[in-house]
């Protein structure tokens, strides 16, 4: 398990690099990079949305709910997983936790990203947890 920290700056790359460009696509608003990341079956798990899968469905999600916002990674952890989870069919997969912060035009949030890499080197999902309380969550307006 490797783990870097703030304190340290965060080399997102030389421990992940999928990962490192998955925020770097999203930073610059190419989300075509970054759906192209994700696996055929790939999933984005989203907040306050149903599971978006495949690159496709990623890249319309984010063209239309992610313009403007900018990911700041500033701590990640990646653990190797065993291919002995039935859900986890191959060896080679990876758990990569990322924690930061997303900038929008309207707030700023902590935000927790959960990546579930291949052997492959593709994104098979990603989780985004806002880990915001209750009353932050409450004075979103999503209309």
């Amino acid at each position: 398990m490797a783990t870097r920290t703030a304190e340290a700056t965060l080399n997102l790359a030389a421990i992940a690099p999928v990962v490192d460009r998955y925020f770097t696509g999203f930073n610059a608003e190419d989300y075509h990079a970054v759906a192209d990341l994700f696996g055929a079956d790939g999933v984005l798990f989203a907040p306050f949305e149903d599971p978006i899968v495949g690159a496709e469905a990623v890249y319309t999600y984010l063209q239309a709910e992610a313009i403007a916002m900018r990911a700041t990674p500033l701590e990640a952890e990646v653990t190797p997983m065993s291919g002995e989870d039935q859900s986890l069919p191959e060896d080679g997969i990876q758990q990569v936790v990322v924690n930061g912060r997303v900038k929008t035009l309207l707030f700023s949030v902590s935000v927790r990203w959960t990546f579930v890499l291949t052997a492959a080197n593709t994104i098979r999902s990603a989780e985004i947890k806002l880990l915001a309380s209750l009353q932050e969550l409450m004075a979103f307006d999503r209309g």
